[in-house]
């Protein structure tokens, strides 16, 4: 079964890579690059805005994820210029980083997985969890008001002519990195009707939906767990420690 869900998930964010490369390079050549005021408009504005606080989660994950600052900063910097290209990028190079065993066991949690163990003493950890509420609550809110203001000032979003090429070129991106946060989403939640609730959510508000529940994960979590642990669902969770502590062991014995 996790071989099965590893190389649908490998195959699915391939396509999804590909799709986007291809319709980023189509914009292109029909209508030019994307680096003129003109295009900015309210809702283009609004949409950028809502891309990039999903931008902003899925860069958390890579920060913890990578070990080495400047690769994380490299992956960073390549999710801003490039959006979903190197957020399917990166999601399948670590599915080609796994192993036959982790493959078969649980592919997703060893995909969100950091290698190497995180110490942090207990006052930094609360810090952490208290900084990321912060963090989203404020991104939450900010998305929240601009959708707002953007519908009072600018009207409804459902109409044709707002529908420029690169206004439909950021949704396609947008909603690649959607499908992204509603994999992880699907892998937290133990029902399926909360899952594709959430999954609607995720959908239909994009990044307010993204921000409540990271906050909503993040004060689910025990005062002595580091922010990281809302990547997992429980059994992950029961897992990390597992490798924690077979990781510390070694570290011992040495």
């Amino acid at each position: 079964m996790g071989m099965a869900i590893a190389l649908g998930l490998k195959s699915l964010f391939s396509v999804l890579g590909c799709v986007i490369t291809a319709t980023v390079i189509y914009t292109i050549i029909t209508d030019g690059l994307p680096f003129r005021i003109q295009l900015l408009t309210p809702w283009m504005a609004a949409t950028l805005i809502d891309f990039y606080i999903n931008i902003f989660a899925i860069g958390a994950w890579v920060i913890y994820k990578e070990s080495n600052w400047i690769s994380a900063v490299l992956w960073v910097v390549l999710l801003i210029c490039l959006g979903s290209i190197t957020t399917c990028g990166y999601i399948v190079l670590q599915f080609f980083k796994l192993s036959s065993k982790e493959s078969m066991q649980d592919p997703v949690f060893y995909v969100l997985l950091r290698q190497g163990k995180m110490n942090k003493p207990e006052r930094q950890i609360k810090l952490c969890v208290a900084v990321a509420k912060v963090v989203f609550i404020a991104l939450g809110c900010l998305m929240l008001g601009t959708l707002i203001y953007t519908i009072v000032t600018d009207g409804s979003p459902f109409r044709k002519e707002l529908y420029t090429p690169w206004l439909s070129a950021t949704l396609i991106d947008f909603y690649i990195n959607v499908v992204a946060l509603s994999v992880w989403v699907a892998y937290k939640e133990t029902s399926w009707i909360r899952a594709s609730c959430w999954i609607l959510l995720l959908i239909c508000l994009g990044s307010v939906s993204t921000c409540a529940y990271i906050v909503l994960q993040l004060f689910q979590l025990s005062p002595q767990d580091p922010a990281y642990y809302i990547l997992f669902n429980s059994y992950g969770r029961a897992e990390e420690g597992y490798e924690g502590t077979l990781q510390e062991d070694h570290v011992y014995d040495c």
